[in-house]
């Protein structure tokens, strides 16, 4: 991980912990992580707020899988209390883009928007 100031630590590491499948089963810790007003454009393309991203994920069966394989995190600290995130997942084969934008609210940071974007390992990287 690279040297980031604490804002993008602290997004990093929240966003670590909700891909961590014992969090994710969890509606009160999963909850803990997600900002009142959050929403999601999945990959699917489908639109996630709040109460439908922890109904689907605590319902998820996810039988003898891990939690996948993130890469290439990095951040940037846009205002005092907002940083935005840009990784890549694979999840048995699925290979996605993914952009967060986390909240400071108080002293927690918590996760106000994500998108994911699926793409082809074969595919070109940059543009």
């Amino acid at each position: 991980m690279a040297d980031h100031g604490p804002a993008v630590e602290a997004a990093i590491e929240g966003e670590l912990r909700l891909l961590d499948p014992e969090i994710r089963r969890s509606p009160e810790l999963l909850g803990a992580l997600l900002h009142p007003d959050f929403h999601e454009f999945g990959v699917s393309g489908r639109h996630w707020d709040r109460a439908s991203t922890i109904d689907a994920l605590v319902g998820a069966k996810e039988p003898g899988t891990g939690p996948g394989i993130t890469s290439r995190v990095t951040g940037v600290e846009l205002a005092p209390d907002l940083v935005h995130l840009t990784f890549d997942t694979e999840y048995n084969g699925r290979h996605a883009h993914r952009s967060s934008l986390w909240r400071r609210t108080g002293e927690e940071w918590l996760l106000y928007f994500h998108q994911g974007t699926p793409f082809s390992p074969e595919g070109p990287r940059e543009a």
